[in-house]
Parts: C-alpha cells; sequence; structure tokens
C-alpha cells in the first residue's frame, strides 16, 4: 500500500496547514514550501534515528511554513506543541486524530516532498500550491 492510501489522513493534515499560510500569502512559491518540508525532514528523520541535530536557520515564508507544518506535525505524534520532553507515547489521541510514529511522518514529509518536486516541475513556481489548494476548503 502507498502512503497515500495508508495515510491520507496525515498527508492532507500536513497540507492543510500548508494551504492556510498559502491562502494568507499568495506570493507563496513552491521553492519555499520545499525548504520548509526538506527541514523536517531532516529534524524528524534524525529524531527517528535517536539522533539530535540542529536545525539549519531558515527564514522568511519557509520559516512560516515549517512552523505551521511543525505544529501539525507535533499533533499527529501525540505531542503538545509545547511538550518538552515529547510525550513517549504514541497512542494517545488527541482530540480525534489518531498519533502516528515518527517513521510514518517522515514517510508523509517525503511524500509531500516528491509531491512539490512533481507539479513543480509539470505547472511552474506555485505548481504544487495550487494543485493542493483544489482539495483542502
Amino acid at each position: 500500500m502507498s502512503v497515500e492510501e495508508e495515510h491520507l489522513d496525515v498527508l492532507q493534515n500536513l497540507e492543510f496547514a500548508i494551504v492556510e499560510i498559502y491562502k494568507k500569502t499568495p506570493d507563496l512559491i513552491d521553492a519555499e514550501v520545499l525548504t520548509a518540508i526538506e527541514s523536517l525532514i531532516r529534524i524528524y528523520g534524525a529524531e527517528a534515528q535517536g539522533k539530535s541535530i540542529r536545525s539549519r536557520s531558515i527564514r522568511g515564508l519557509s520559516q512560516s511554513v515549517a512552523e505551521m507544518v511543525q505544529l501539525m506535525c507535533e499533533l499527529r505524534l501525540g505531542r503538545s506543541p509545547t511538550d518538552d520532553p515529547p510525550i513517549e507515547s504514541t497512542d494517545r489521541p488527541i482530540g480525534d486524530l489518531p498519533t502516528i510514529s515518527l517513521e510514518i511522518l517522515v514517510a508523509c514529509l517525503r511524500r509531500i516532498q516528491s509531491s512539490i518536486n512533481f507539479w513543480t516541475k509539470k505547472n511552474g513556481r506555485q505548481g504544487y500550491l495550487n494543485y493542493i489548494q483544489k482539495f483542502i476548503p
């Protein structure tokens, strides 16, 4: 089964966060979203391997996107964005969102990364953003 088939809800949650920034900032481009997603892949990928890395400094709209998507990531991991250290259990739902593992989260972020690359090549600087906007109210 593909990531889309197994974790469509997670992908929709993460893309909802991206679209929220896009609605507020229509000059956002795919490259800025890609920078944010790649930063989150590095952070959560390292955490999944039991490593700690310092996040690279990103600025501007990329930072806004990364912050918004990271809030959703933390909720889907079953952690409050203010929890420090992270909650140990990934079995505890927050609201009606079932929690996921770091591995699933990274797989979903990688799928979004792939989608950004595809739609940007196909339809230009905002190809991905314009594509996903059709599916997120």
